[in-house]
C-alpha cells in the first residue's frame, strides 16, 4: 500500500495533566471513537489512582484499550505496545469505528511510528546479575561501568538512573555492542504499521507555570483519593518491589519510600510534584522534537475544543465512518 492511500490516525498526545483525556471524550461524544491508551502506567492492574486511570464513567463513553492488561509484576515493553496497537488499529476500523490514540509515553509513540531497533529482550539471569551486583557496589558503580563501554549512553543517564543503567548493561551484555550504536541503526518497519499514516496532536502549554499548579493540584486529589493507601495494597504483595517498572512509575516509587520510613508524609509530597514536573518536561522534550506535530495550547480556555477540530481535520472523512 502506498503512503497516499494509508489510512489517518490522530495520535492525542501531550504531557500529564495537559487535558487529554477530556478533548478525547469530546471527540467520543460526537464520533464513532475507540480509545487506544498509549500510556505505560495504565497498562497496569491495580494502579488506579496514582496513573489518573479513566474511571468507570468516561470508559463508557467510549471503548478503551491497553487499560488494565498486565500485573504489575509483570513487564510490558514498547515492542509489546507497537505489536497490540497496530493489531487493535485494525481490529477497531474492521468494526467500522475509528482509532484515536490518546496518551502521553513518547517512547511508545516513538516505537509506533518509527519501528524498533534490533535490541535483545530483556534477559532474567542478566538482570538478576546485574541487581546482585548493584546491592553490592551501588548504581553509580555500575554507572562508570557502563561509561567504560557505552559513554554515549552513560553521559545521558544519571548515576542512580538504576532502570536505564541496567538496561543498557544488559543489552552490552547480550550482544557486545553498546546500545548506543544499536539504536543508531535503522529501525525496522514493517507493513502492518505502512497501513497508517499518524499525525501527533500535541497538547502543549504556552504557560508552563500553569501546568505546574495543576500537577500540583492533581498529585493532592490522588493523595486524598486514596493513593497511599493503594500503594499499601501493592507493597503487601510479595512479588512486587521498588525496582519493577510498574513500582517506578511516579507517584508510586515516592509513596513505597514514604512507607519504607525513607520520607515524612510532606516530603513525599512533594517529590511526587516534583517528579511529576520532571515527567512533564521529558514529555514536552520528546513533543517538541516532532516538527509534524499540530501543536495546541492546554491552557487556552477552549483547548478541548481546538483539539477536538484537530482531530478531525486529521481524520476527514474518516472521522464519520
Amino acid at each position: 500500500m502506498t503512503s497516499h492511500e494509508a489510512t489517518p490516525i490522530a495520535c492525542l498526545l501531550g504531557p500529564t495533566a495537559s487535558g487529554k483525556t477530556a478533548a478525547a471524550l469530546a471527540f467520543a461524544a460526537r464520533h464513532p471513537v475507540e480509545i487506544i491508551s498509549v500510556d505505560s502506567a495504565l497498562v497496569y492492574r491495580g494502579m488506579d489512582i496514582g496513573t489518573a486511570k479513566p474511571n468507570a464513567e468516561e470508559r463508557a463513553l467510549a471503548p478503551h484499550h491497553l487499560i488494565d492488561i498486565v500485573d504489575p509484576a509483570d513487564a510490558y515493553s514498547a515492542a509489546d505496545f507497537r505489536t497490540d496497537a497496530l493489531r487493535l488499529a485494525g481490529e477497531i476500523a474492521a468494526r467500522g469505528r475509528v482509532p484515536l490514540l490518546v496518551g502521553g509515553t513518547m517512547l511508545y509513540y516513538k516505537a509506533l511510528t518509527q519501528g524498533l531497533n534490533d535490541l535483545p529482550a530483556a534477559d532474567p539471569d542478566v538482570r538478576a546479575t546485574l541487581d546482585a551486583d548493584a546491592a553490592r557496589e551501588g548504581w553509580p558503580a555500575l554507572h562508570a561501568r557502563l561509561a567504560a563501554v557505552d559513554p554515549v549512553t552513560a553521559a545521558r543517564l544519571a548515576p542512580n538512573d538504576s532502570q536505564r543503567i541496567q538496561r543498557a548493561l544488559e543489552v552490552y551484555l547480550l550482544t557486545g555492542q553498546a546500545m548506543s550504536t544499536l539504536l543508531e541503526a535503522p529501525a525496522r518497519i514493517d507493513e502492518a504499521a505502512c497501513l497508517w499514516r499518524f499525525t501527533p496532536i500535541a497538547l502543549e502549554p504556552s504557560d508552563r507555570g500553569v501546568l505546574h499548579a495543576r500537577i500540583e493540584k492533581r498529585f493532592d486529589a490522588m493523595l486524598a483519593a486514596g493513593l497511599v493507601d493503594e500503594v499499601r495494597r501493592l507493597r503487601e504483595r510479595d512479588d512486587l518491589h521498588p525496582d519493577l517498572p510498574s513500582m517506578r512509575c511516579v507517584g508510586y516509587r515516592q509513596v513505597w519510600e514514604y512507607l519504607d520510613g525513607e520520607t515524612d508524609y510532606d516530603t513525599m509530597r512533594d517529590k511526587g510534584v516534583f517528579a511529576t514536573r520532571q515527567l512533564c518536561k521529558r514529555q514536552l522534550t520528546w513533543l517538541r522534537a516532532m516538527p509534524e506535530r499540530v501543536v495546541i495550547d492546554c491552557c487556552a480556555a477552549n483547548a478541548t475544543q481546538q483539539a477536538l477540530e484537530a482531530i478531525e481535520t486529521v481524520l476527514g472523512d474518516k472521522a464519520a465512518l
